[in-house]
């Protein structure tokens, strides 16, 4: 057997931190494979990633034990850059792996880095776009991309890198369903190339029939592991118990989420019954003349949002789907006032609200949520969302999320799906008139994203109006009462 990763009796605890994430973890990885590492957020999935890459002990410090080597050699004892023409990395948050302004400089970035020459770096950039089916992004800045676009980016960057091993940490987090096909397809490419790639997700589905081996983390430790037909053979009641997302999803499921058999329109829903959103125009371009006066159908060109009214029903959920880049994230930003040069009006029980007046009655959760994190303790940075503190209502929120036992801990210190439940535990605590909560999911595992479905029904019986932007059809199914498909900027259908 030829392992390109030994990891052996392996103790790891973040510095600061008071228990220990992996626990004497020994695994092996053998060339040519595709491991799966699934289980619940902060199981240590990452952490085994951030081992293998090198980013522990390089980057991330604390108490390490143990021995970890890529081919044959300890990480400890190899510098990051020279572990990068063998080890590639996809991280949860694409843009913390950005290094160029471009998309384009950005998918040769690595090539370049390792001083390929100008020949084979245009070769490599020109397969990798083909492969990827990201033509359509060349060119633009990445500050313009969506969160979907960034991660394809990303995953352009590390295949142009061509290393012997690819590591994704949460790779579909941001991707709707035709961009996880594509990167089902950029997966099956790599294992033709004789890749060892090593998944950490929680989003199943798409990998079930690509994937050689499973293993099943549980409090840093490696609890159950499958080859890929034991995988999956599991029936959906032990999936269930395991607390994992599907391993495969029902076709009425699907057609729920991408197609809508009956296009309703939110002009049915009643004035009264409504919270009613007007002058939703808003463009990347720098001629927004528009803004100023009456809208014109010759500024349609130009407008990344063209929405000229919305009713939304009170008190009910509202799941917002539509493909990566089609205006989602720019949507439920200008519905809260925060796209200076959109002339948002929003009416709420006969009241019209503007500018920063929008502010008081409206809360959004980003799909970074780092942007959003300021305190250094996370039960501060909940109760900074209240108008008066209060302790008990605070406890009661990070409870219901499962992350009371984080309440004195700093929020950046926590894992990517817990500082997601730090910022959905922030909104709830602010319980403004409309929620908007951007792909709140994407981080989160089975269990945890229950938990944040059945908060959302709970705002909703007590009176908040909730738009999700999401592309979980579990979430979808389980939590919204409406559907709202957002396709360039403009409504494409509500029921």
């Amino acid at each position: 057997m030829n392992n390109v990763v030994e990891i052996s009796n392996v103790s790891f605890c973040y510095k600061g931190s008071e228990a220990g994430l992996l626990d004497n973890v020994s695994l092996s990885f053998e060339k040519g494979k595709t491991v799966l590492l699934c289980g619940a957020s902060g199981c240590g999935k990452t952490t085994i990633i951030r081992l293998i890459n090198g980013l522990i002990p390089h980057y991330y410090k604390g108490d390490l034990e143990g021995s970890i080597k890529v081919n044959g050699k300890e990480t400890k004892d190899i510098e990051l850059f020279d572990l990068a023409g063998v080890v590639g990395t996809v991280f949860q948050n694409p843009r913390s792996q950005f290094f160029a302004t471009d998309t384009d400089g950005e998918i040769v970035f690595g090539a370049e880095n390792i001083g390929l020459v100008p020949e084979e770096i245009k070769k490599r950039a020109d397969e990798v776009t083909e492969m990827m089916n990201i033509g359509k992004l060349l060119g633009r800045s990445l500050f313009d991309l969506s969160g979907g676009e960034k991660q394809k980016i990303a995953c352009a960057s590390v295949s142009a890198l061509m290393p012997d091993i690819i590591l994704l940490d949460e790779p579909s987090s941001n991707l709707d369903w035709s961009a996880m096909e594509e990167l089902k397809q950029a997966i099956v490419q790599w294992k033709k190339q004789g890749k060892t790639i090593i998944i950490a997700e929680h989003r199943l589905w798409y990998l079930t029939d690509l994937v050689d081996r499973v293993i099943y983390l549980e409090n840093g430790n490696i609890s159950k592991e499958w080859n890929g037909e034991e995988f999956r053979q599991l029936s959906e009641e032990e999936v269930t118990k395991l607390k994992l997302r599907p391993i495969a999803l029902e076709s009425d499921l699907i057609r729920k989420f991408r197609n809508r058999d009956n296009e309703g329109k939110t002009e049915d829903v009643q004035e009264d019954d409504a919270i009613i959103l007007k002058d939703l125009y808003f463009s990347y371009s720098k001629k927004q003349n528009f803004i100023n006066r009456k809208y014109s159908p010759k500024d349609k060109d130009i407008l990344a949002l063209n929405i000229p009214e919305l009713r939304l029903p009170k008190g009910k959920v509202i799941g917002v789907v539509g493909h990566n880049g089609t205006g989602k994230s720019t949507f439920l930003r200008a519905c809260c006032g925060l796209m200076k040069k959109c002339p948002v009006r929003i009416k709420i029980d006969g009241n019209e609200y503007t500018g920063k007046k929008l502010l008081k009655h409206c809360y959004m959760v980003m799909q970074d949520v780092n942007h959003q994190l300021f305190t250094d303790m996370v039960q501060s940075e909940v109760m900074l969302s209240m108008e008066s503190e209060d302790t008990a209502k605070c406890d009661e929120i990070l409870d219901k999320l499962g992350i009371l036992e984080f309440k004195d801990k700093h929020p950046m210190a926590l894992s990517g799906g817990q500082k997601q439940r730090v910022a959905i535990a922030s909104a709830l605590a602010a319980g403004a008139d409309l929620l908007l909560l951007d792909e709140p999911t994407s981080g989160l595992d089975f269990a945890h994203m229950e938990k944040v479905g059945d908060m959302l029904r709970e705002l909703a019986r007590a009176g908040s109006t909730i738009l999700v932007s999401t592309h979980d059809p579990e979430l979808l199914d389980r939590s919204c009462d409406y559907v709202l498909g957002i396709d360039n900027g403009t409504v494409e259908f509500f029921n």
